[in-house]
């Protein structure tokens, strides 16, 4: 299971998603597909729009939360493309139905998916205001086996530090 923050899509950017840097983090999950590890994404969006931010210009929290569960499918549909395009085969399921973009959240079928084989990216969080994406990537990382959680692999930083196996179910990626 890897968080992957919204800020780590941005690359040298300011907001918004850098497509070199999805590339980047696609290359690297391929890799660890290579290494036949399962692997589970919960995406944050807070590159384009944090829903607790919106609240201190006078934006109602519940709209401001349902704005940042958006940017996750966002941050989702770019991830997923930058790994179709590595031959990585991916599904996004989203906590908000939006059959045409995703599926939705079915906990049997991101099980499926995923011992097919195939990266499964979460997005918009669980479905709830007042919840952040680290709230989905803990209890997401409860589901996780311990014979997965042994296969999970910590990513390089954006200074490319050596990369090493980790014993634990869960990490985050940030800039």
């Amino acid at each position: 299971m890897l968080k992957l923050s919204g800020e780590a899509l941005l690359g040298h950017r300011e907001y918004g998603i850098s497509p070199e840097t999805c590339d980047s983090i696609a290359q690297e999950i391929k890799e660890l597909q290579e290494l036949d590890v399962q692997l589970a994404i919960v995406i944050g969006g807070g590159n384009i729009f944090r829903g607790l931010a919106g609240t201190k210009h006078g934006l109602d929290r519940t709209t401001g939360d349902y704005m940042g569960m958006l940017a996750t499918v966002i941050n989702a549909l770019a991830l997923q493309d930058a790994l179709e395009k590595n031959d990585v085969h991916t599904r996004v399921q989203s906590a908000i139905e939006m059959r045409a973009v995703a599926e939705p959240f079915i906990r049997r079928r991101a099980m499926r998916h995923i011992e097919k084989g195939r990266v499964v990216i979460f997005a918009a969080g669980t479905g709830n205001p007042y919840f952040s994406t680290d709230t989905t990537a803990r209890s997401a990382r409860t589901s996780c086996s311990k014979r997965r959680r042994s296969k999970v692999y910590t990513p390089p930083t954006r200074k490319k530090t050596q990369r090493r196996r980790s014993t634990t179910n869960s990490v985050t990626w940030t800039p």
